[in-house]
């Protein structure tokens, strides 16, 4: 009677243990993407950005190895709590990995939460340092830029051009702190000097006071270390005061969409980096002209940036049939990306993906041939030189 029972148990423990498999198996893989939707940064990444994510599920066939793909949405509100809230709800619900948009702030706090629980963190839109640098993860990816790059993509052609003396105006966020600090080494070490900064809230529309300080310091460049709808109101202002006649407009952090928004007429001329360009070559732009036809816009680098390394995630989890953390994470850096987005990507052991920058510039009306034509390359500067080297790095698991 005993070793029936024995048996018995036994058996029932198999049979729990073969269907926890077989669940395991048919479960849904699922995505979370936690941007802004309806704020300052939604036209970089937001819907948009939901709709890149959408397309590199579809090329994945919807599903991987039988299961499932399924995406969910939510808006961080550019608030760090609601991030990590969120983040939280979703991997304890079984959530696989977490894409986190937009807002470095809010990002920073879904990365804090994944390290806790050893869960995937994919960011294509968060570019503060902190992310693979004094935060960094064996979990997370920070995909397209960062401000170094920034700063020393825009910020050094600046100084080169014979903007040696700068007044920044920085969004007091954690990108605007990062950006602002790079920006400072960069133009230091060209030689040049900061005549004075200041910072903004998010969120802001009147900037004329601080266009006005940065006028009267004598600075032959106003640096606007800030994005989105800020980033808009900014360069809107500085054109009412005529600063363009005086002083030459750095954005580092300016966008596509941001262009579009503020048209050749008033964006021309301006500086900035980027990560990825629609209008690249053919892949770029035939990924783009799918995008296009979606959501009528062309997509920013940041919504591109989220097909991509969604696409690379999905491809990893297919590779080793699994959505284990570990697992995945070491197959997607040891797997070069070559895609649409860019050619020989690498991930390297502080979550940075290494890609070649862009120096770019808006056209002239004149300039532009057909629509959505609006900027034009410069200079191309490779990963390695563009991003923080393993010799400035501060990330533990990058030795």
């Amino acid at each position: 009677m005993k070793k029936w029972v024995k048996n018995a148990a036994a058996a029932a423990m198999l049979t729990m243990g073969l269907a926890g498999v077989g669940k395991a198996q048919t479960d849904p893989i699922r995505i979370g993407f936690i941007t802004d939707m309806t704020g300052v940064y939604a036209d970089i990444d937001g819907p948009g950005g939901v709709e890149a994510i959408r397309m590199a599920i579809e090329d994945a066939g919807g599903a991987i190895s039988g299961r499932k793909v399924e995406l969910l949405v939510a808006d961080h509100q550019n608030k760090a709590d609601i991030a990590a809230a969120r983040a939280r709800e979703w991997y304890d619900s079984g959530v696989d990995v977490i894409i986190g948009g937009t807002n470095s702030s809010a990002v920073l706090a879904i990365n804090h939460v994944a390290r806790q629980k050893k869960k995937v963190m994919l960011s294509s839109s968060a570019a503060t340092t902190r992310l693979s640098n004094e935060e960094c993860s064996p979990w997370s990816v920070q995909y397209v830029t960062d401000t170094t790059a920034i700063a020393r993509v825009t910020g050094s052609a600046v100084v080169k051009d014979g903007g040696k003396s700068w007044y920044l105006i920085s969004v007091d966020t954690a990108v605007g702190h990062s950006l602002e600090k790079d920006l400072v080494e960069v133009v230091k070490a060209g030689g040049g000097t900061i005549k004075g900064s200041i910072r903004h809230s998010l969120g802001t529309t009147d900037f004329s006071s601080m266009l006005l300080q940065a006028q009267s310091s004598g600075a032959q460049v106003v640096g606007l270390a800030t994005g989105g709808g800020d980033l808009l109101a900014a360069i809107k202002g500085a054109q009412e005061f005529g600063l363009h006649r005086s002083m030459k407009v750095a954005a580092p952090l300016a966008f596509l969409s941001d262009i579009h928004a503020l048209g050749l007429p008033v964006a021309q001329g301006l500086y900035y980096t980027e990560g990825w360009y629609w209008d690249h070559d053919e892949k770029s732009r035939a990924w783009a002209k799918r995008f296009f036809d979606k959501r009528k816009a062309m997509p920013t680098s940041y919504q591109a940036g989220n097909a991509s390394v969604t696409n690379h995630w999905l491809s990893a989890v297919k590779a080793v049939g699994s959505t284990d953390a570990d697992k995945v994470m070491e197959k997607m850096r040891a797997t070069p990306i070559n895609d649409f987005f860019t050619q020989n990507g690498t991930i390297r052991p502080d979550g940075r993906m290494v890609h070649d920058m862009f120096l770019m510039q808006v056209k002239s009306p004149a300039e532009s041939k057909y629509p959505w034509d609006y900027s034009k390359l410069i200079g191309t500067v490779p990963g390695e030189k563009a991003f923080m080297s393993k010799a400035e790095s501060k990330c533990a698991h990058w030795k």
